[in-house]
């Protein structure tokens, strides 16, 4: 069985085929642009430039069963684009469509879009995010990916071809970057941060996690044209993350208990009410659709997640 996985060098994607790899399935690799392939990577890579409403798919897809699409363009905390809006629906959405129509075409069995929870809204006051929801997406980012995920099960209501979208939240593991990464080197450092009195809840996915259930709806008969939510099934505060990661990397986080409200104050003054919304509000999702319609759990809990990602930190930083 061979799967077309695009976006197969980053940080997801080498995971993902790496998985696939060991599970026995024929991997084939889809990048925008050649580069450095590491050891977990794989050997039958296609460059297929730029993704949009133009790409062309067809050396790809040639004799391909299953397509996961984990290429996109991510969110931006700083976005320098002139119409961010648009970028991000020419990757995300036009992209998406373009790569799904020319599988159909081809005779694709299954395709698996990465998706995000910024789809179902930026942040939860009260119930846990569920796929039933209406969708509240605030962002550029989460637009272009509510747009492809209507516009592909369109695609999959025509028949011939099934879809599966899996949203995620935050992904952590070894190979992080961005935020995750920035946190682990300020509790690496020693630096005291003024996060120890935040109680929010929010959601996560370890690497793990999140690449055992793209696996998994590759062939669960159940999986046919659903969307998922994925996380590892426990919700945690700031202020805890922090305190597990210390622990995890050794090094205990130094948090200042300033109070949420003061916190707010500072942001909102600031003009950050991203960082706010990021750090002090809540995001919780219920995975219970995941667990009941396909029997899948999270093989890692967040603790055995955090641990593999400070030991992946302390070894890359040593």
């Amino acid at each position: 069985m061979r799967v077309l996985v695009t976006g197969a060098n980053g940080f997801i994607g080498r995971s993902l085929c790496s998985e696939l790899r060991r599970r026995g399935f024929t991997v084939r690799g889809a990048l925008r642009r050649s580069g450095a392939i590491t050891k977990n990577s794989i050997s039958d890579l296609i460059v297929v430039g730029d993704i949009d409403s133009g790409t062309n798919w067809e050396e790809a897809l040639a004799g391909v069963d299953h397509v996961i699409h984990l290429a996109a363009r991510v969110h931006l905390l700083r976005d320098n684009a002139a119409d961010p809006l648009a970028e991000f629906r020419r990757v995300n959405r036009d992209g998406a469509v373009r790569l799904a129509k020319q599988a159909a075409l081809h005779g694709v069995r299954r395709f698996i879009y990465l998706s995000s929870i910024k789809v179902n809204g930026e942040e939860t006051k009260g119930s846990p995010f569920t796929e039933s929801d209406l969708c509240r997406p605030a962002g550029p980012y989460g637009i272009s990916k509510a747009e492809a995920e209507e516009r592909l099960l369109a695609l999959a209501d025509k028949g011939g071809m099934e879809v599966v979208i899996i949203r995620p939240p935050l992904v952590y593991g070894p190979g992080v970057k961005a935020n995750f990464l920035r946190m682990m080197q300020i509790i690496a450092k020693g630096m005291p941060l003024p996060l120890g009195a935040v109680h929010n809840k929010r959601s996560l996915v370890a690497l793990d996690n999140l690449v055992d259930l793209l696996v998994t709806c590759l062939e669960h008969p159940a999986a046919t044209n659903q969307i998922f939510l994925a996380g590892d099934d426990e919700d945690l505060s700031t202020t805890e993350l922090l305190r597990r990661l210390g622990g995890a990397l050794k090094q205990p986080a130094r948090l200042l208990p300033v109070p949420q409200w003061l916190l707010d104050l500072c942001f909102n003054t600031a003009g950050r009410p991203d960082l706010r919304r990021r750090l002090c509000g809540s995001l919780r999702i219920d995975i219970n659709k995941a667990k009941n319609l396909l029997g899948w759990q999270p093989p890692l809990s967040v603790t055995e997640g955090l641990k593999k990602t400070a030991e992946w930190y302390l070894k890359a930083h040593d």
